[in-house]
């Protein structure tokens, strides 16, 4: 069976694309400017972003290019965070350089906020175009530059100030899409392809599904095609290999090569790479093997044993449940809190409104295509484009966080789709056929989702619709504002004991020490922090003293703060809720009435 390939021979309209996207982002911009920039002060509860801005300060400071501890975070000495300094390093840069023009390191920063994710947005949308485009042609660039410049916005995560990796890796998995889908005619795409796919990965493991499924599409190909996908296969193959290598020794010190790390990019992840990287430009290259559709099917075959037989043998433990070993308080106390990390079957329980938003626009884009497959056949753009959008739904399905991957990714089936209903109302023009048009333009937009979500959520009661997931985002943003912290930020350093989700926060705008943070790694510093805020009142005295604590920091407007108070009703967080500070706890009269009210511990050292 050959898989076909679209729009050969025909000149891609690049520039032009480019100028689109670009435009888009400088509208964007615009938009935000107008409004001062909102974003780049009052953070919303994206704490990611505000301990990125932390690690890449530490990086200017001076803290080393290997050495990845958040030394303000935790138990005393920190903890090494999971993230990669691939996204840190272009963002010091734009920082360095900012700060160098404006003279001003607080300018440099704001520069570097709005610059990092408009260039993201850019290129998102550059890419999706260019995708469109392979498989639509001309009639496709409209409807994606509008589906695709409203999708990527309201994702949330291209907005001034976001600098968290999800928008970088989306940027990644679609330059892999692109490079996937021109290397049947460009040696260099296939290449370009095994390095996107191994940066992507780099940048985090949550990737690892759309890593695995671009693998096994070139391998697929492969095994259809024969010769003529043998050069492709092994230009992704050899680069995927030589990147694994090389991402190791760029992000791992040498001294830890050999450590295990399964939420990071480490040995298993750059094993599996070498090994399945070598092994499938191998069977490429053996033209023994090239010309029998049953040799490369065992081959294939047995590379795969292989690389499994490494993964199950040499590390076993990373296949297991990330969050298997997780202490049971923390798991009850915040993971299950943890709006992203729920899967389908609790987003629709719980969150019902914003269920549409994440998941219709997928769904649509996967009916489209499987329709189109079954009309015209397997094409292999189409074929690719449908695996990954099938892959981004499942990782959806498990936590609601594939969604940011799911949504955009809708935009190219959806685009497409919109082109046709164009094309069929120029032709055959009536009442008819305009409201089919109009009707596909709505499903398409993610936006319409987002709106039906919202109407739902206040044809509900005002109370019943504060406590939906408009209202719980709006609670968590509560002391995000970087005025909030004005006070805190002119005291001399020192421990805090802060609630998860004002530590970002805190280490973002002040230049104190904090116990928790919404990260996994920090395991200790999560308990201690969590069992002084809903445990006995007097056991919080001796875990803050043993912890060096001297101020408590009470946001009381905070959804954590009620959530945890409400569950806890005789601990520490309930009491100074209530007003009732235990009696060695003084409260700072100055912060009173204030957004964070303050607590001195009584003969604190």
């Amino acid at each position: 069976m050959t898989l076909a390939i679209e729009r050969p021979g025909e000149r891609s309209p690049g520039w032009r694309h480019a100028a689109m996207a670009l435009g888009a982002s400088l509208l964007l911009v615009l938009l935000a400017a107008s409004k001062g920039f909102p974003t780049l002060f009052d953070s919303g509860a994206d704490n990611d972003s505000l301990l990125r801005l932390v690690e890449v300060r530490d990086l200017i400071a001076g803290q080393g290019w290997f050495d990845l501890q958040q030394y303000r975070m935790g138990l005393e000495g920190g903890f090494t965070m999971h993230w990669s300094r691939l996204v840190d390093a272009p963002i010091a840069v734009i920082v360095l350089a900012a700060s160098a023009v404006t003279g001003s390191v607080t300018s440099g920063e704001s520069v570097a906020m709005v610059l990092w994710p408009l260039l993201l947005y850019a290129a998102a949308l550059w890419l999706l175009l260019a995708i469109a485009w392979r498989l639509g042609g001309d009639e496709a660039t409209f409807p994606t530059l509008l589906i695709g410049a409203v999708t990527l916005h309201f994702t949330g995560i291209f907005v001034p100030g976001t600098l968290d990796h999800h928008n970088i890796q989306l940027v990644l998995m679609l330059a892999t899409l692109l490079f996937l889908l021109d290397a049947a005619q460009a040696a260099r795409a296939a290449w370009w392809a095994g390095v996107s796919a191994v940066l992507m990965l780099a940048v985090g493991m949550e990737t690892a599904p759309f890593v695995a499924a671009a693998g096994l599409f070139v391998a697929g190909w492969l095994l259809f095609d024969g010769e003529r996908a043998a050069g492709p296969a092994f230009g992704f193959g050899l680069a995927f290999a030589a990147t694994s290598a090389l991402v190791l020794g760029v992000t791992v010190p040498p001294s830890a090569w050999g450590v295990v790390a399964c939420d990071a990019y480490s040995l298993p992840q750059s094993s599996l790479g070498i090994v399945a990287g070598l092994g499938l430009a191998a069977i490429a290259a053996m033209p023994v093997l090239r010309r029998s559709f049953a040799a490369r099917a065992a081959a294939i075959v047995v590379l795969g044993t292989v690389a499994a037989s490494v993964a199950v043998l040499s590390f076993p433990q990373c296949l297991a449940d990330p969050y298997a070993g997780l202490d049971p308080i923390l798991k009850d106390y915040w993971l299950d809190s943890v709006a992203e990390a729920q899967p389908l079957w609790r987003v629709i329980t719980l969150d019902t409104e914003s269920a549409a938003a994440h998941y219709m626009t997928p769904l649509i884009g996967l009916a489209v295509m499987v329709l189109a497959m079954l009309r015209r056949g397997l094409r292999r753009g189409e074929l690719l484009v449908a695996l990954f959008l099938l892959v981004a739904f499942a990782v959806s399905a498990w936590q609601l966080r594939g969604s940011r991957f799911s949504v955009p990714l809708a935009v190219i089936p959806l685009a497409i789709w919109v082109a046709g209903w164009r094309r069929r109302a120029v032709s055959q023009p009536g009442t008819a056929a305009s409201l089919r048009l109009v009707g596909a333009w709505l499903v398409s937009l993610n936006l319409t989702w987002i709106m039906l979500g919202v109407a739902g959520m206040w044809a509900l009661s005002p109370a019943d619709a504060d406590a939906s997931g408009a209202g719980a985002a709006a609670a968590l943003s509560k002391c995000q504002k970087s005025d909030d912290y004005a006070e805190l930020a002119g005291m001399p350093p020192q421990p805090i004991l802060v609630i998860s989700n004002l530590g970002a926060p805190m280490l973002r705008h002040t230049p104190h020490r904090v116990l928790t943070g919404p990260y996994h790694r920090n395991v200790d510093g999560n308990l201690a922090a969590l069992r002084a805020f809903v445990g006995p009142v007097a056991a919080a005295d001796d875990i803050a003293r043993s912890n060096g604590i001297t101020l408590v920091a009470l946001c009381r407007g905070n959804g954590e703060t009620r959530a945890l108070a409400g569950r806890a009703p005789d601990g520490l967080l309930a009491a100074l809720v209530a007003g009732k500070a235990p009696g060695w706890l003084e409260a700072v009269p100055e912060s009173l009435g204030r957004p964070i009210e303050l607590y001195r511990i009584r003969n604190a050292p």
